[in-house]
């Protein structure tokens, strides 16, 4: 049987904790590479929508691969749409399906919120968002479960969905302000996620504080920028993936050479690589997205849907009847 695991399943199996410490284990693990990840891109001949297909998702120790499919619409809400194909890794069964939406804003936001708290200067405690939407949103959830945060300067070109995060967080406790512009965040700010759908630059170096970091979400893709390069090349830049980065990152987009890439996240994590070399230092987290962020969070998604009940059974193939040598 297939499990089908919509958006409200998945929210009751899936808690931030649980998933911040697989895809820490996984940022390890993934050090062993078993193959590089593949991003297959296609725009729709009708509309804006692009199609992104990543695969294979595989972590040494799961028994599992995923293949996801995108479907991007900038203008629509939500953004993002599509579905995640959870295979087991022998037989290659078809374990489960997940919304792809779900597991990427989750998988996104909490990498981002674990590199994040790794970067950001000790005593940081204001934190800026700029772009306002589900991805940013994750990260200041989990990064709030990782540190402590005291206070947070919203921009959005969509004025009103800054507010609306803005009432979200008041409510929970924090001291947000909406604010005109993202330069204005970086200068208020020693922690910075970036989020949106950006193809030029939106902060660049006078705007950013000496000892700062920021963790850039929206250069996923050629063509996206939210970094101008003069930034990049002066701050010390973390990546998921190198190769990607390249070819799919903000340092291809910048015009920028393999060694602007200090480190991957994992060499930060197991302590192979220092998060900065000197108080001042800038730092920037620009991931791509992996292929295995999604096997992480899907196979610990379906492992707890298993355990406590949660999903729909879905059989695709009928059994066999006796003598049938189908």
């Amino acid at each position: 049987m297939t499990v089908l695991l919509g958006a409200t399943e998945l929210q009751r199996v899936v808690a931030p904790q649980a998933m911040v410490r697989a895809l820490r284990q996984g940022f390890v693990a993934a050090l062993a590479k078993q193959t590089s990840p593949q991003r297959v891109r296609q725009s729709l001949p009708t509309s804006s929508g692009r199609i992104a297909v990543l695969l294979p998702g595989l972590l040494p120790g799961i028994p599992a691969y995923t293949v996801k499919v995108n479907a991007k619409f900038p203008d629509s809400d939500p953004a993002i749409s599509g579905i995640v194909c959870l295979h087991d890794l022998e037989t290659g069964e078809l374990l489960a399906l997940l919304d792809s939406a779900f597991v990427t804003a989750w998988r996104t936001g909490l990498s981002a919120a674990l590199a994040t708290d790794l970067l950001s200067p000790a005593g940081a405690r204001a934190v800026g968002i700029i772009g306002a939407g589900a991805q940013a949103d994750m990260t200041l959830r989990g990064l709030t479960r990782l540190r402590t945060v005291e206070r947070v300067a919203i921009h959005d070109a969509d004025d009103g969905r800054a507010h609306r995060m803005a009432e979200v967080w008041q409510r929970a406790g924090l001291a947000c302000q909406v604010v005109g512009s993202a330069r204005e965040v970086a200068r208020t700010c020693d922690s910075v996620v970036t989020a949106t759908w950006s193809r030029r630059p939106l902060l660049h170096l006078p705007d950013v504080r000496p000892g700062s970091h920021i963790t850039s979400l929206g250069a996923d893709e050629p063509g996206k920028v939210e970094l101008d390069a003069e930034l990049l090349r002066h701050a010390r830049v973390i990546v998921d993936d190198v190769d990607l980065a390249m070819t799919s990152g903000a340092l291809g987009s910048a015009g920028l050479r393999r060694e602007h890439a200090a480190a991957v996240l994992g060499r930060i994590i197991d302590g192979t690589a220092p998060a900065r070399t000197d108080a001042e230092q800038v730092t920037v987290y620009t991931p791509v997205g992996l292929p295995w962020q999604d096997l992480a969070l899907s196979w610990a998604a379906y492992q707890a849907a298993l355990r406590d009940g949660v999903g729909v059974d879905f059989r695709f193939h009928s059994r066999p009847k006796d003598g049938d040598g189908t």
